[in-house]
C-alpha cells in the first residue's frame, strides 16, 4: 500500500504535524516498515560525556561578527560522486537507493529529534549538531578555513545527523539552553553528542549551556 506524502499538499510549516498523522495512520493500517534509526558514530557513554563536560572551558559567548557559512566549506566530496550530505543520508537511512550522481531517489529516514519518518530525501536536512555559527562564537572564528571545513564535514564524531527539515531550520544556531529535541527521550543522546563534539574540537561553552547539558545528561542511564 502506498502512503501519499502530506508534504506535497501542505506548506512546509505543517510537515511536522503531517508526519504525526502519517505515523498514526501507518500504525493503524500496518503498512509501516522498520524505521531507519539515525545513529552517528562516536556517541560517548554517560561517564565519558560527564568527564568531557567537566573539562570544557566555560566562557562568555563570542560574537557572530564576520561569520558566514561560506567560511565552513560543505558539502565536500567523500568518495566517488558522493558528498557529505549524501553519505549521511545513506548512513542514517533505510533501504536508500541512489542514482548515478549519488542523489537519494528513495528510502526511509527517521528523525530522532521529533520522531518523524520521511520517505523523500527533500524532507530531510543534515543537521550540524553543534551549529556552524555556534562553533564560530565558541572559538572557530580563529580557525583556518581547512579546520572549519573538517568540522563542517566531520563524519568521525556525532556532529552530523539526518533530521526533519523544518525541525533543523527551527533549531537554527541555538545551543541547548534555548533548544532541545522535542522528543524528550532523545535529549540524553543529544547532550552526549553535543558535549563530545565541543570537547573534541576544543570549543568553549556558556554557563547556561553547560547547565542545560548537565540537566539532559542527568537523564541518561548509561
Amino acid at each position: 500500500m502506498r502512503v501519499t506524502r502530506f508534504s506535497a499538499r501542505f506548506p512546509r510549516i505543517t510537515r511536522h504535524a503531517a508526519a504525526v498523522v502519517l505515523a498514526a495512520v501507518a500504525g493503524l493500517v500496518g503498512v509501516s516498515a522498520q524505521p531507519a534509526s539515525a545513529s552517528p558514530p562516536g556517541i560517548p557513554s554517560k561517564a565519558t560525556a560527564q568527564s568531557q563536560l567537566n573539562a570544557l572551558t566555560v566562557a562568555t559567548q563570542g560574537s557572530t561578527s564576520g561569520y558566514s557559512r561560506d567560511l565552513f566549506p560543505h558539502w565536500i566530496t567523500i568518495s566517488g560522486s558522493c558528498n557529505t550530505r549524501e553519505h549521511v543520508l545513506k548512513r542514517d537511512g533505510t533501504s536508500v537507493v541512489v542514482d548515478g550522481s549519488c542523489a537519494a531517489t528513495s528510502g526511509r529516514w527517521y528523525s530522532p529529534y521529533d520522531g518523524a519518518t520521511w520517505t523523500a530525501a527533500s524532507d530531510v536536512d543534515i543537521d550540524h549538531v553543534v551549529p556552524l555559527a555556534e562553533a564560530w562564537r565558541s572559538g572557530a572564528n580563529s580557525w583556518t578555513t581547512s579546520r572549519r571545513q573538517s568540522f563542517a564535514n566531520d563524519l568521525t564524531r556525532p556532529q552530523l545527523i539526518a533530521a526533519t527539515d523544518n525541525v533543523n531550520q527551527s533549531k537554527g544556531d541555538q545551543d541547548p539552553s534555548t533548544w532541545q529535541p522535542s522528543l524528550s527521550s532523545y535529549r540524553c543522546t543529544y547532550s552526549k553528542m553535543w558535549i563530545t563534539v565541543k570537547y573534541s574540537w576544543s570549543l568553549t561553552l556558556q554557563s547556561s549551556e553547560k547547565s542545560a547539558l548537565q540537566s539532559m545528561l542527568n537523564t541518561c542511564s548509561s
